[in-house]
């Protein structure tokens, strides 16, 4: 069981996260694209965020992470695009306004990593549904 543990509980929450340069330029690529893999690190090591596998192409930014429940997945977005964001102006001025710091799009894809299957689960489900249907006949599926 490769899970990992909190003070009062075992977890294993992965999330596919993406995310995109604002108005989806191509301009991560060279010595940018080098900076941002290596803030994503650093800012997923201060709040204790796992990162599974990762990649950032030209016109965005693909993260397998393990964040911990104590975290959500919101909350952990939109620091890691505030921060590096902030902390790639620091690193590169020439890209951005002194008024302007938006340096992400507003939006993300969030997709939910698991051992299972849909297919797996709604079989589960539904096993689950008949036995309780067996031993209670007042049991309903959805």
């Amino acid at each position: 069981m490769d899970s990992k543990s909190l003070s009062h509980s075992r977890w294993k929450c992965q999330y596919h996260i993406v995310f995109i340069p604002k108005y989806r330029k191509k301009q991560l690529y060279g010595r940018l694209k080098e900076d941002v893999r290596d803030i994503i690190k650093v800012l997923c090591k201060y709040k204790s965020v796992e990162i599974v596998e990762g990649a950032v192409c030209a016109a965005h930014v693909h993260l397998c992470v393990c964040i911990p429940p104590k975290l959500s997945v919101s909350q952990f977005v939109g620091y890691l695009k505030g921060k590096s964001a902030l902390m790639i102006y620091d690193k590169h001025p020439e890209l951005g306004s002194k008024f302007n710091k938006s340096f992400w799009a507003r939006g993300y894809y969030v997709a939910t990593v698991g051992n299972l299957t849909e297919d797996a689960i709604k079989k589960y489900i539904q096993e689950q549904s008949e036995e309780s249907r067996k031993e209670d006949t007042s049991g309903a599926a959805f």
